[in-house]
């Protein structure tokens, strides 16, 4: 049973999801106490449920778990495949559910085709935007074929998103990305809620954008969506890599102050040189860890996120990780 202290550093959601995707695909139980031990509200939450207990029937478990649970024990079973439909009852992050399901199901017998409902944009979690123009951008460099739609937007507090995702299994590839070679352009999508339109809320976080970049491709929309809601996303795309930022529109935040954040978050991993964002940088390594080969990848920043999911692939895996704080370069020593 490999013991996983949930407070450790940030103490987030993370440390739940990397430990039972890596304990579903290693086959070895885990226990995690203290969850979320410093956050304002300890313990799980809807979002972090739903990603517990749709890893359980991907293997064909069960877990003892509810909402507000400081410790969880997960035992697994061999991953299956197949399809699942899978409601966060919230308007919890899909996008966060998503993390934890797509790494055991590329190790799963069978393909693996998921809907699920909950939030689209949501703060403090990447878009599905970001998820379908960077996080598949980066998979299909894994060589792993994985394919996201977005069915209906759903933005916080009632949710009601729904996306639809297919995962084939596969074996990730290593990454030697370190340059990121010529800038190919800047690529943006700007969406609100139906109710917004009146007020050019997509059109004006755009223009804020277009302050920053010079556009080769825009996209603005508008959907019906439960609560009001709207979001942008930005990337820099390079011959050798993409970098994405995003921003959630909230009561009170004008649209220019949304494409404000994502213009400045974006600026800000471009100027660090950097092939991977400040998200895909945390994101990528436990794909990395199950390369046959090792990796070297060129980081904007090396977060608390990227410290954190390292502490806890080691804890499952005989791979070592090593650090160049300086360069911001990260290598994967896999022993696969």
């Amino acid at each position: 049973m490999i013991e996983i202290d949930g407070s450790y550093m940030e103490g987030g959601g993370q440390i739940i999801r990397t430990a039972i995707a890596l304990s579903a695909i290693t086959g070895k139980s885990c226990r995690i106490e203290n969850i979320r031990h410093n956050r304002p509200n300890p313990g799980l939450q809807p979002q972090h449920l739903a990603a517990v207990k749709s890893v359980a029937r991907l293997c064909g478990t069960e877990v003892a778990a509810n909402v507000g649970d400081t410790s969880l024990v997960f035992k697994p079973n061999k991953i299956k495949g197949g399809r699942y439909d899978i409601d966060i009852g919230t308007a919890g992050a899909i996008s966060l559910v998503l993390q934890s399901l797509i790494l055991p199901s590329i190790h799963a017998e069978h393909p693996t085709t998921l809907e699920i409902k909950g939030g689209t944009h949501v703060k403090w979690s990447p878009s599905m935007d970001y998820m379908q123009q960077i996080f598949c951008y980066y998979m299909k460099k894994l060589g792993l074929d994985i394919t996201f739609s977005i069915e209906q937007h759903g933005f916080y507090p009632r949710g009601g998103g729904v996306i639809k995702a297919k995962i084939s299994p596969g074996n990730p590839k290593p990454l030697e990305l370190v340059t990121r070679g010529n800038l190919v352009g800047y690529d943006a999508t700007s969406i609100a809620s139906g109710d917004l339109q009146k007020a050019q809320v997509a059109e004006r976080q755009l223009k804020r954008i277009e302050k920053a970049f010079q556009l080769s491709k825009r996209n603005i929309a508008y959907f019906q969506a439960a609560s009001p809601g709207s979001a942008v996303h930005v990337s820099a795309v390079y011959e050798n890599c993409v970098l994405g930022a995003s921003s959630i529109g909230e009561r009170g935040k004008s649209a220019e102050k949304v494409g404000e954040e994502a213009a400045n978050e974006l600026k800000s991993d471009i100027d660090s040189g950097a092939c991977f964002d400040r998200h895909m940088s945390d994101q990528i390594l436990p794909f990395l860890a199950f390369a046959k080969n090792d990796s070297r990848i060129k980081v904007a920043e090396i977060t608390g996120h990227v410290r954190t999911n390292i502490w806890v692939i080691e804890k499952f895996l005989p791979v070592k990780f090593e650090i160049d704080d300086v360069e911001k370069i990260i290598t994967v020593h896999t022993q696969n």
